[in-house]
C-alpha cells in the first residue's frame, strides 16, 4: 500500500483534517500533547496542553499506545524516556530547540571537570545524553523548588544563562550557569515593559523565567507558561512576555478577557514547524518516531524521575 505523502493532507481543508485527526485518535489509541506554544489550530486538536512540565507528567502517566508530541525535540525525547513502552512520534524534524543545541555532552562534562563535585541542575530544554549527564532536571514552573531541594549552597546549571539567574535570585544560591539561552525570550528589553505599560495602563505584566534578568526584574509577575494559564484566571487583562503562541490559547479560554504580547514578534521557528496537515500525516505514517538509546535513557529517566519525585503536584 502506498504512503501517504503530506502534500495530500496540505490540500485538504481544514473541517476534514480536523475530522482525520479525531478519527486516527480514536483507531490507534493516539494522545495528543501539545506545547502552549503550538499554533492555534494544533492546539486545537490536541488532547491535552500544557508547559514542559505538564507534558511530562502527561507522558509520565498516559496508558496510550501511541504518544504524538507536538512540541519541540526535547519535548518528544522526555515523553519517550519517561514511557518506554510506548511509541512516540513528533511530526516534525525541524522542531528544534536552539538553546538545548548549545550544550554538549562534551562541553557539560569539561563544564563539572571545571566545578568537581557541584551538583548539575539541567533545564528539560536539552538532549536526552545532556539529562542522562545531569543529577536532576527542572523546568521553568519548578527550577526554583528544584534548586532549592538540593543540599548546598553552590549548584550547575544548565544550558539557559537567564533561567540561572532568576534561581539564584529566588534562592540566594550560587548557580554558575552555561552560558545558553533562548532566541525568542532573549529579545524582550526593559523599554517593552515600559512602553507596554504606558500603552495599557494598570495592566500587570508577566513575563517567563527565560527572559533576561533586567526583563523580569521589570515585571510584576515571573511564570511558565501553565503558570501564566493560572494568572488568566486571576486577572481581567494582562501583558504578557513569552511566545506568542500563548496568547492563541488564553484568548480562546477565555473569550471575554484581554491578552496583550509584550511583542507580536516573539515567535519560535522550531513550534511552529508543526502545523495541521502534517500533524494527520504524522498520525497517518506514524512519523518520526523519536528513540532514544537505552543506556542513555536509564540514566536520563533518573535525572527526570527525581525532578518529578521533588515536584509539589499543584503545578
Amino acid at each position: 500500500m502506498p504512503r501517504s505523502t503530506l502534500a495530500e493532507f496540505a490540500a485538504m481543508p481544514r473541517a476534514e483534517l480536523v475530522r482525520s485527526v479525531l478519527r486516527l485518535k480514536a483507531e490507534k489509541r493516539a494522545v495528543v500533547l501539545a506545547h502552549n506554544y503550538q499554533t492555534a489550530e494544533v492546539q486545537e486538536v490536541a488532547d491535552h496542553l500544557g508547559d514542559s512540565l505538564r507534558l511530562a507528567q502527561l507522558a509520565a502517566e498516559t496508558d496510550a499506545d501511541l504518544i504524538v508530541l507536538c512540541g519541540v525535540r526535547f519535548m518528544a525525547e522526555t515523553a519517550k524516556i519517561l514511557n518506554a513502552g510506548r511509541k512516540v512520534i513528533i511530526p516534525s524534524l525541524a522542531a528544534g530547540c536552539p538553546m538545548a543545541d548549545t550544550i554538549s555532552v562534551a562541553g557539560l562534562r569539561a563544564f563539572k571537570s571545571a566545578h568537581p563535585g557541584l551538583p548539575v541542575v539541567c533545564y528539560v530544554n536539552t538532549t536526552a545524553e545532556v539529562k542522562a549527564e545531569s543529577d536532576v532536571c527542572c523546568t521553568s514552573a519548578n527550577a526554583v523548588e528544584i534548586a532549592a531541594a538540593i543540599p548546598g549552597d553552590r549548584l550547575l546549571f544548565v544550558p539557559d544563562r537567564n533561567l540561572a539567574a532568576y534561581v539564584a535570585a529566588k534562592t540566594g544560591k550560587t548557580v554558575i550557569p552555561w552560558e545558553g539561552h533562548c532566541y525568542v525570550h532573549s529579545m524582550f528589553v526593559p523599554e517593552d515593559v515600559v512602553l507596554a505599560r504606558a500603552e495599557h495602563p494598570g495592566v500587570p505584566v508577566v513575563v517567563h523565567p527565560e527572559c533576561p534578568p533586567e526583563v523580569t526584574r521589570a515585571a510584576d509577575f515571573v511564570a511558565s507558561t501553565g503558570g501564566m494559564a493560572k494568572l488568566a484566571l486571576e486577572h481581567d487583562r494582562l501583558i504578557v512576555g513569552t511566545e506568542v503562541g500563548l496568547i492563541d490559547r488564553l484568548n480562546r479560554e477565555h473569550p471575554s478577557k484581554r491578552f496583550y504580547p509584550l511583542s507580536a514578534f516573539a515567535t519560535c521557528r522550531g513550534m511552529k514547524a508543526t502545523d495541521l496537515p502534517r500533524l494527520v500525516w504524522a498520525l497517518t505514517e506514524e512519523q518520526y518516531e523519536v528513540t532514544v538509546p537505552e543506556g542513555v535513557l536509564a540514566a536520563a529517566r533518573r535525572s527526570l524521575d527525581r525532578m518529578l519525585a521533588l515536584t509539589v503536584r499543584s503545578h
